[in-house]
């Protein structure tokens, strides 16, 4: 005996969505890094475009490296300098009976700017992005804690290398969008 499913075919998430998906690119709406739009191209292209001065320090390095990493592309003439500084806080959020701590939040604040590689040099934008990571401390283990540290230390260069990376493709497309 068959029994009826009394399920609507499509659910109301599912109209939504569908809704949605169908309505933003009529609103002007597009991918950032869509690579089928000549906007999204030309977006790519000005990144590329990116060179990404030293930055100082371990983390610096690793901050550069990312930036490189999503920025760079072998070939592009270099017509930006991005220079970033970094600068960290550090909470501690626990504590153990005897006041040691036992977790510890990282603050890292990245302070960029993008020039022209003129002569003088023109600032075209600047920004700030901060990233949040926190890691517990081992009790008496003292390289798991140190591993820790530099694990959350790298996460958050990466995530303020997307967050600036992100940042500079909106700029490129709203400068590109208003000429």
């Amino acid at each position: 005996m068959r029994t009826h499913d009394t399920r609507p075919a499509v659910t109301r998430r599912q109209l939504l969505v569908l809704g949605a998906a169908l309505a933003l690119p009529g609103c002007g709406w597009r991918p950032l890094y869509a690579t089928g739009g000549a906007g999204g191209a030309e977006t790519q292209r000005e990144l590329a475009a990116v060179r990404v001065a030293l930055i100082a320090e371990r983390n610096g390095q690793i901050l550069r490296r990312s930036l490189q990493q999503r920025l760079a592309s072998e070939g592009t003439a270099a017509r930006y300098d991005l220079h970033a500084a970094i600068n960290f806080g550090v909470d501690v959020q626990g504590y153990r009976r005897d006041g040691t701590p036992s977790r510890v939040r990282y603050t890292a604040t990245a302070n960029w700017q993008l020039f022209t590689l003129e002569t003088p040099p023109r600032s075209l934008t600047r920004g700030t992005e901060q990233a949040f990571d926190a890691y517990n401390i081992p009790e008496n283990q003292f390289f798991a804690s140190d591993v820790s540290r530099e694990a959350a230390e790298r996460r958050m260069m990466d995530q303020l290398a997307e967050d600036m990376t992100r940042r500079l493709a909106v700029w490129f497309a709203g400068r590109q969008a208003a000429t």
